[in-house]
């Protein structure tokens, strides 16, 4: 299996700049579009995959097939003018999506991301300003309590306020069995996906005023869990229940907190240890729809989640997961 070096990757940057940016593979077929409609089971690229793995985080500029994040298909419709959001996790993956959505429907977007996922970073800054919106990069490590403040104050400070936070970055390491899950990679697991959100959302809340909406993304793990997944699915659960306990909270507030429940969505995530080598090409085959899903897929249920006509949705978990069932 080949193993992805850091050189490859700041010599594939470098070829590649922002001219790869809109080119996510997708499936093909006679049969795509009629009369406006596509088929589901076509719609992008199914497994089996090819074997590959990176180094945790990852980048999705270097996997095979490149995720789709709507970099050439979203429209959007001014359906966030003149909102400013902070998204967690905004260089790949669901935060990717939300980013480039949230900023072609007329939203100011700041990014949070590891210094490490720079190249992909990039890209994601470049697509949100072409959308003719500001963008704020702040790499950074969420494990960090002071960082986490940070974040927050400098997206007031740069975008000139805040009303959407979205709190999507995640870490995911597969382990096949609890005595094989280390005391650095629990922390760092409940670090990452518990207590960031903590700090985060504390720290945004005098910022935001009634009509701002908070989203997090859980996961089918929280209902279904994987044996592999043992701590991750924990934290899942978690963010599945703050969501319904701070929309209680904040609903006198004038503030929505909602959840977005992917089930198996083809992200860096998976290949750089989240999931088995094994999992990773066949990953997505048991949905049935037979493939997992792309980041794309899921850009309009966050929009919708922020927007001014998702006014009486607060503490719910929008599920998109392929027909495997949601919450």
């Amino acid at each position: 299996m080949h193993k992805t070096t850091r050189r490859e990757v700041v010599r594939a940057t470098t070829l590649g700049a922002v001219a790869a940016i809109a080119a996510p593979a997708t499936a093909q077929t006679s049969s795509e579009s009629r009369g406006g409609k596509q088929d589901p089971r076509e719609k992008h690229p199914r497994p089996p995959f090819l074997a590959q793995s990176q180094p945790w985080p990852g980048l999705a500029g270097q996997m095979n097939p490149r995720p789709d994040h709507g970099e050439t298909s979203y429209v959007g419709a001014g359906r966030l003018a003149t909102r400013k959001a902070l998204i967690t996790g905004g260089d790949s993956g669901m935060g990717r999506a939300c980013a480039i959505a949230f900023a072609r429907e007329g939203a100011d977007v700041a990014i949070n991301y590891l210094p490490s996922e720079e190249p992909d970073a990039r890209e994601v800054i470049e697509l949100i300003r072409q959308a003719g919106r500001k963008a704020v990069a702040l790499p950074g490590d969420l494990r960090d309590a002071g960082f986490c403040r940070q974040l927050v104050e400098e997206t007031v400070r740069q975008l000139g306020g805040l009303d959407i936070v979205v709190s999507n970055a995640g870490r995911q390491q597969s382990r096949a069995s609890i005595a094989e899950v280390s005391d650095e990679d629990f922390d760092a697991t409940m670090k990452t996906n518990i207590y960031a959100p903590f700090w985060i959302i504390k720290a945004a809340l005098p910022h935001l005023q009634p009509g701002s909406a908070i989203i997090a993304t859980t996961s089918e793990q929280a209902y279904d869990p994987s044996p592999d997944l043992y701590d991750y699915a924990q934290t899942k659960a978690a963010t599945m229940n703050f969501v319904k306990s701070l929309a209680k909270q904040f609903g006198s507030k004038g503030i929505r907190v909602n959840g977005v429940a992917p089930g198996p969505i083809w992200t860096p995530l998976q290949i750089s240890g989240g999931a088995s080598e094994g999992k990773v090409v066949t990953f997505g085959a048991t949905a049935p729809l037979g493939r997992p899903g792309q980041p794309a897929e899921l850009a309009g249920i966050f929009v919708r989640l922020a927007e001014e006509d998702g006014s009486y949705t607060t503490g719910n978990i929008y599920g998109a997961g392929g027909g495997q069932g949601q919450p």
